[in-house]
């Protein structure tokens, strides 16, 4: 257990709170400019207000709705959860502190504290049944978790509602180690006084420990998924290939390698070694798949993707795999199949809004930019990063694939695993000794994009060349 006891200070108005306390008034009077504000807590509070409409002025959190069944390993994370934060409340405790674990959707499951603290929680409904997502309680510690990757402190004036302005408080997310979605958040709050200083190695040892039963779930899917292709093979000579609930390649054959992009043959266990063929339309197939299967076991699909070295599309099968009733991946079969039709990407990759702006962070400033003024978004590493008319901003948005489908509308295109481009910002097309295309970006500094072998024929079909 770490120690938190040497961390909590009293919360006074000194001057960087004033600035974020003057920040957050002028931002929900409509102002974009938000000095002095951290980037994460600038965006969060963007999404509270353009996309969550969240009142500022809300004095407690909303009582949570009831949640779907989820799979058994949840309540293992839940359990090691609540085993860390039980062991660390009479520590937060005498410092005016509560410690919560929360569901994926922001509801607070069991909460530890002192009893003066977990009263004085309740007036803000910080209690179990209320739920405190972005979306019901604006920015905190516990709900903006959900929205980011690592530890998420959150103090006083950054709180997007007024009532919680009192508060400090920091949340982790545990997230699944497959899809990444998270599973549950492990907060600690503190009244009228700062968050301890080793709250956030804390949370992030207490993560880490967690997501261990999930590592090793992982491995043992991967180890099923294998075993269901080999059984499958002796059944079939169609191409075929594993994918996990995530939509990456655990084992493929020969030929279903090459269509995907990815080793043949070489089976991927480990959830950190998988393959991501960088196919769309795939893995929304796939997520289509694991919907249909959880009300129909015996559920078979089938639909077209474009395999990567392919211009014309090419028919496969989807066949869920399980293990314990749990949905663990599917086996993916290349021909004709007469299974359920999959709806295809034009039906399921596009949101039903389509975005006003978009949200890049530079420095302490949250830039606001029109579609029109973005030429490219590249993928590296965690991050995506726009070319716009201002120069190279980091999105806020974190995931390539959600912004070409947020994109789609308005003339993006995903041309590589790595790159989306403004199909009306091409100026020239490149191409070179072997065949392979790459586009002359109309910005500032003419960015090349390369285009993948399998994107070519809709880069061509998209361009009319």
């Amino acid at each position: 257990m770490r120690d938190v006891s040497r961390l909590a200070e009293p919360m006074s108005a000194d001057p960087g709170d004033c600035a974020v306390l003057a920040a957050w008034e002028r931002f929900v009077r409509g102002e974009d400019r938000v000095p002095g504000v951290r980037p994460l807590v600038a965006v969060s509070w963007h999404r509270c207000r353009e996309q969550y409409r969240v009142d500022p002025h809300l004095a407690e959190a909303p009582v949570a709705v009831a949640q779907p069944s989820h799979p058994p390993e949840h309540d293992v994370v839940f359990a090691e959860l609540g085993f860390r934060a039980a062991a660390v409340a009479h520590e937060v405790g005498g410092l005016g502190g509560v410690v919560t674990v929360t569901d994926a959707s922001g509801r607070i499951l069991a909460e530890w504290g002192d009893q003066a603290t977990l009263a004085k929680a309740y007036e803000s409904r910080l209690a179990p049944w209320f739920c405190w997502s972005e979306s019901a309680a604006g920015t905190n510690g516990m709900g903006t978790a959900l929205e980011a990757h690592g530890p998420v402190p959150i103090s006083g004036p950054e709180h997007w509602c007024r009532a919680f302005h009192h508060w400090g408080c920091a949340g982790i997310a545990v997230r699944d180690v497959v899809t990444r979605e998270p599973i549950a958040v492990l907060g600690i709050c503190c009244w009228h006084s700062r968050l301890p200083a080793s709250a956030a190695s804390w949370l992030a040892h207490a993560a880490v420990m967690a997501q261990h039963p999930l590592k090793r779930r992982a491995r043992d899917s991967g180890a099923e998924l294998v075993a269901a292709y080999t059984r499958a093979r002796t059944h079939s000579r169609a191409p075929l290939a594993a994918l996990d609930a995530a939509g990456r390649v655990v084992i493929a054959d020969d030929l279903a390698g090459v269509l995907l992009g990815v080793p043949a043959a070489t089976p991927a266990i480990d959830p950190t070694l998988r393959w991501n063929p960088g196919l769309p339309e795939l893995i929304a197939a796939c997520r289509h798949a694991a919907g249909q299967a959880a009300h129909d076991p015996g559920w078979v699909g089938s639909t077209q993707i474009y395999g990567h070295p392919c211009d014309e599309p090419t028919s496969i099968g989807i066949r869920p795999v399980f293990s314990s009733g749990h949905l663990i991946g599917n086996l993916v079969s290349f021909g004709p199949s007469d299974g359920a039709r999959v709806p295809g990407a034009e039906d399921t990759a596009r949101p039903a809004v389509r975005p006003r702006r978009l949200v890049a962070v530079h420095g302490n400033r949250m830039v606001l930019l029109r579609p029109a003024e973005v030429s490219s978004a590249e993928s590296r590493g965690n991050d995506v990063w726009l070319r716009t008319d201002q120069g190279r901003l980091r999105a806020a948005c974190s995931s390539l694939d959600k912004l070409d489908g947020e994109l789609a509308d308005d003339g993006f295109l995903r041309v590589h695993r790595r790159y989306v481009v403004n199909l009306g910002r091409v100026r020239e097309v490149e191409r070179g000794s072997k065949g392979e295309l790459s586009l002359v970006m109309d910005d500032g500094t003419r960015e090349m994009v390369p285009v993948s072998r399998r994107n070519a024929a809709a880069v061509r079909r998209a361009l009319g060349i």
